[in-house]
């Protein structure tokens, strides 16, 4: 003989579950609105020593950045993209040399994108 399965009891709710979407909330970038310039980062931190060698007029490579900030390289490139591209808006440039890919941040009037576009 085999025995039956007992019946599963099905659990009624006396209303149903609303399903919505979370409103994704976009953060404002740290900029100052009056005069447009980046808010600044705390001194001494890692943000702030990478933002620094950026902003420099040579630039610098991923691998430089790594032996500041003892970063991986994955980090590193996850930084440029996520806080500095995108965080904080900042126009970052990329440009290949002998001595490797060098990254550096310029302003953004200078930007050859823009110059384009108030050409045209």
């Amino acid at each position: 003989m085999t025995r039956r399965k007992p019946k599963l009891s099905t659990i009624t709710r006396s209303r149903p579950v609303k399903k919505t979407k979370r409103k994704l909330s976009k953060r404002p970038t740290p900029h100052d609105a009056a005069s447009g310039a980046v808010v600044k980062t705390r001194a001494g931190t890692k943000h702030a020593q990478v933002l620094a060698m950026l902003q420099d007029r040579a630039g610098t490579t991923i691998a430089a950045i790594m032996a500041a900030t003892s970063w991986q390289q994955h980090s590193v490139r996850g930084f440029l993209a996520g806080v500095v591209r995108k965080k904080l808006g900042l126009n970052l440039v990329s440009e290949p040399r002998e001595s490797g890919r060098v990254y550096r941040i310029i302003d953004e009037t200078a930007s050859p994108v823009k110059a384009v576009k108030q050409a045209a």
